[in-house]
Formats: C-alpha cells, sequence, structure tokens
C-alpha cells in the first residue's frame, strides 16, 4: 500500500484514559468554561492544560514551499501517562478554508505508512479535493510523533536492514538481521520506542484539536492513517465528526496477523491474474490457458532460483521475484507486462530497465515503522513460533507464506507498555476500498466496517490498487467512490447503505507496474 509519490512530491495504561479512568471530574467542562476551554475539554488545572492551551504560531514553512501552507510547532507529552515530564515537539500545518463563510472545521489527515510524513499533504489534497470540501475546511497535516520532523526516530539501520518482510535460508540469517534491527532501535532510541505508538498518535491528534480551539476534528486517513482514524474514534468518540477511511486495515490484526493476512489474500489474485493473461495469450504469450500461465510463473521461479535472472543491475532470484511479485498480481496489467519482461531476460534477450526492487526506505521510515507496529502490540518472542508459522504458511501458500510469516524485530523489542486497542464503537464513518487491494485486503476493510458499527462502506467492484478516492493511487479517479466521499464530506449524510462502485474501464496501453515499493500499509 503506497502513497509515496504524492507524499515525496510534498513531499503508528491510556492517557488521556488514564486520567478519565483515576479522575473523570478532571474531564468534565464545567459550566463557566471559555469556548476555548470547551474545546480543550477540560478547564485551567487540567493535566493537560499547559498542552491543549497552546495557540500555534503559523508562519511560512520554507522559501520552497508555496506560502498557503503554514507551518507551527505543537508540544505534546511524551507519555501521557505522565504528562509532567518530557515533551516533544510535532510538526503540523494548515491550508485554511477557502471560503470563510462556508467554513465547517478542520481535516486532520494521515497518508499511511506507519512510518510516512504527512506534514505536506495538504498541499497535495488543496490540487486533489473539489472546492465544495477545501472551501469548508482548514487541511492540517502533520508529521507523526517520530516521524519526519516530529522527534524522528533513527535505529541507524542499514539499507539491508530497512527491506522487509524478507525471507532467508537458513532461517538463523532472518533471525540474526532482526535481533540486529532490535538492538540497534534500543540502543539509538531506547528511551523513546515505547512511545512511538498509534495511540499516543491519536492523543497527539486531539491536543492538536484543542489547540486549534476545535470541539472535533474531521479527518482523511488512508491504509495505515485508517487504523490511527479509528483508533481515535475509540478513544475521542466524541469528538470526531466526518472521518473518512480509504484502504482499510483489519483492527482486530494489529499487527502481526495483519502482515500474515498478505499470504492467503496473494492466491485469489494470483488466480485472477492467471485467468487474465490467458485471455491476453496474444498479447503476452505466456500460456493459453490458467493452468498453463501459472506453469510458466513457477518454471521462471524455480530456474531464477537456480540462476537468477539479469534485469539491468539487478540479480533477481525465484524469491526476488516472489516479493516483486506479490503486489503486482493485484493489477493484472501490471503483473503480466513484468513477468513477460522476466521472461525474456531469463532467456537472454535485451529488457529495458525496469524497477524490480523495493524503493529504497528511509531509516526514519522503517525506524518509525517497527516503533510502532511493535509498541502496539505484543509479538510472540520464541523464534521458533515464526520458523513453524513460516514452514507452515509456506506449504499452504507458497507465494508469500514464508515472507508474510517470517521473524520481525518486534521478536526482540520491549514488551508494549499499553494495551492493544480494540475497535469497537458506533462512530459514524465512511470506508472506501478496492476489491483487488495488495496491502489492506478486502477482507481487512470488511472487518474494520463491523468494527465500526456506525460506519458505511464504499467498495469499488473489480477495482484494483491501494487507494480510492483523492488520487491517493496511480490511475484513473472512481468518480463514485470519491463522490460518495465529498458528498459526505459536505453535507455529513453518510449514505443510507452501503454503496458498490463499478471500477474505472482501463482498456488503454499498458503503462508498466507501479514501481515496488516497501511492503507496509501506507
Amino acid at each position: 500500500m503506497s502513497h509515496r509519490a504524492p507524499r515525496r512530491l510534498l513531499l503508528p495504561l491510556l492517557a488521556l484514559g488514564v486520567i478519565a479512568t483515576q479522575a473523570p471530574g478532571l474531564l468534565a467542562t464545567p459550566a463557566s468554561a471559555t469556548p476555548r476551554q470547551a474545546a480543550h475539554a477540560g478547564a485551567p488545572g487540567h493535566p493537560l492544560a499547559r498542552f491543549t492551551d497552546q495557540e500555534p504560531d503559523w508562519k511560512r514553512c520554507g522559501a520552497d514551499i508555496p506560502a498557503r501552507l503554514r507551518c507551527a510547532t505543537l508540544t505534546v507529552p511524551l507519555d501521557y501517562r505522565s504528562p509532567g515530564g518530557a515533551t516533544i515537539d510535532l510538526a503540523i500545518s494548515r491550508i485554511a478554508a477557502g471560503d470563510p463563510g462556508k467554513r465547517r472545521g478542520v481535516l486532520l489527515s494521515n497518508p499511511g505508512g506507519p512510518g510516512g510524513p504527512g506534514l505536506y499533504l495538504p498541499l497535495y489534497l488543496a490540487e486533489k479535493m473539489p472546492k465544495s470540501v477545501t472551501d469548508r475546511y482548514d487541511l492540517i497535516g502533520f508529521d507523526p510523533r517520530g516521524i519526519g520532523r516530529s522527534a524522528p526516530v533513527n535505529c541507524g539501520l542499514t539499507t539491508a536492514e530497512r527491506q522487509w518482510p524478507r525471507t532467508f535460508r537458513p532461517f538463523g540469517e532472518s533471525v540474526a538481521r532482526v535481533r540486529t534491527t532490535a538492538d540497534k532501535c534500543r540502543a539509538k532510541a531506547g528511551g523513546t520506542l515505547a512511545h512511538i505508538t498509534t495511540r499516543n498518535t491519536a492523543r497527539d491528534m486531539d491536543v492538536l484539536r484543542a489547540a486549534l480551539g476545535e470541539k472535533k476534528i474531521s479527518y482523511f486517513g488512508v491504509s495505515y492513517g485508517t487504523a490511527l482514524g479509528a483508533v481515535y474514534t475509540q478513544l475521542f468518540p466524541g469528538r470526531a465528526d466526518r472521518f473518512v477511511l480509504d484502504s482499510a486495515i483489519d483492527p482486530q490484526r494489529m499487527w502481526r496477523e495483519m502482515f500474515r493476512m498478505w499470504a492467503p489474500e496473494v492466491e485469489p489474485a494470483f488466480a485472477r491474474w492467471s485467468r487474465w493473461t490467458a485471455a491476453h495469450s496474444a498479447t503476452y504469450d505466456l500460456g493459453r490457458t490458467p493452468a498453463q500461465v501459472r506453469a510458466r510463473f513457477w518454471r521462471l521461479v524455480e530456474r531464477a532460483d537456480r540462476d537468477p535472472v539479469v534485469v539491468g543491475d539487478a540479480k533477481l532470484t525465484g524469491t526476488d521475484i516472489r516479493a516483486v511479485l506479490r503486489r503486482e498480481f493485484y493489477t493484472v496489467r501490471s503483473a503480466a507486462e513484468l513477468v513477460a519482461l522476466l521472461r525474456d531476460a531469463a532467456a537472454g534477450k535485451p529488457v529495458p530497465e525496469f524497477p524490480t526492487s523495493p524503493e529504497e526506505e528511509t531509516d526514519n521510515g522503517a525506524s518509525a515503522l517497527w516503533a510502532v507496529v511493535c509498541g502496539d502490540s505484543a509479538w510472540p518472542r520464541d523464534p521458533g513460533t515464526y520458523l513453524r508459522d513460516s514452514v507452515r504458511d509456506a506449504a499452504r501458500h507458497p507465494l508469500f507464506g514464508d515472507f508474510a510469516s517470517n521473524i520481525a524485530p518486534c521478536a526482540f523489542w520491549d514488551a508494549p507498555v499499553e494495551p492493544v486497542t480494540r475497535v469497537d464503537n458506533t462512530v459514524g464513518t465512511l470506508i472506501l476500498q478496492n476489491e483487488w487491494d495488495s496491502q489492506t485486503p478486502l477482507t481487512a476493510a470488511r472487518s474494520m466496517h463491523r468494527a465500526l458499527k456506525g460506519s458505511r462502506m464504499v467498495t469499488v467492484d473489480e477495482g484494483e490498487g491501494h487507494g480510492v478516492a483523492y488520487g491517493m493511487a496511480p490511475g484513473p479517479t472512481n468518480r463514485c467512490a470519491q463522490g460518495t466521499a465529498t458528498s459526505y464530506l459536505v453535507t455529513g449524510a453518510l449514505p443510507g447503505k452501503d454503496v458498490t462502485c463499478r471500477a474505472v474501464p482501463d482498456d488503454g496501453p499498458g503503462t508498466g507496474p507501479a514501481k515496488p515499493v516497501r511492503p507496509a500499509f501506507g
């Protein structure tokens, strides 16, 4: 699931919940409170008053950044369980609503990850969202804690250590790789790691809400951003206004089981691709029947494991090919073009340069990813658990089972300091989902829909790719899905029932597979 291109162009005991449990009166708003205090949900003397009473000092973000985007710094507790302790600074941004007379409030946003910066996302959304939306909302961006310009976590990981999931033989190589990652992160940022979590980022969003003087926030989150949005609705249900969750994770599977979901989910995508490619055998010559297409692919994998396929400067083993194609099979034309190219390369034919390896992740992006997914939930500690799961899942799901179940740095991470967030509420939300999404499969979005009992879901039938609305994925815009989201953001009215949209036809010449990127959720 990736929306790295737009981001590069503009380019995760309960804190407030603990306070509410221990001293519920502290969160009550007295009758004498000022409007700003009411927005803060607390009178002077509230444990978070020194944070919620901040007034952002908006300034230009930089000489090379459009002046309409203004930036500021927000101070928040490092540990919400100890709001009088250490603090960190968050980078926040704003594009003011286009029509003050129509202004409804603020629309926060998150582009995904974990590990994705969002400070400049409002610039992108201002171009992609219709005027009916941008007239009504201040578009608010921020780099989540631990990311970008918000107290970034950097573990000093090498390029190889940033790549995950990977599968190594013997298994001990995998264990050594992820143990080193965990050790480096503990050495570099041990005092911070436990607090770089989705729950704390949601709490940061609520401090931001209060600092902006708003009683409620609206929100647009993509991929991992749907997890962040869902956690916010769970912690602060009365402060969520209009929430759009695009390409949703499964809130019951955060996080190891969400990664493992990729293995069984790619199998039907592979079968669909085989059927499509067989129907287009005149173009790709990969087989006239689905069985022939599948056999051709597996022969290519086996051949590459014996003798790597050379594409440009890269030498690709069968394991490398499976890693790349896992994502591509969800977009049938893209996958067919890539497999045909690899076939030609294996035969010694000249082929064009082609993006066949993951985009290099930054140290901060990879480090923040592990901080969030290891800090949100406990992972198994015994390496043997991962070995047994990998062997079993590889037999069940040969395309990606050994990858998805392989050991991760979380096996050697310090235990989380908070429980897993159980998402189960009635906050009104709108979920957008393509049927064929490689990063957040349709089954994950359906689980999110069940957890958010006040939600409605828009499914794009035969829709391909990760991201649905407002240009968050390459390809033509699905006007049905995006129009439903826009209507909700403008009017506040959810559809009376779930909506099914038809995929936008794509019968033109292929543009080649999208560049594979880091296999995280955003």
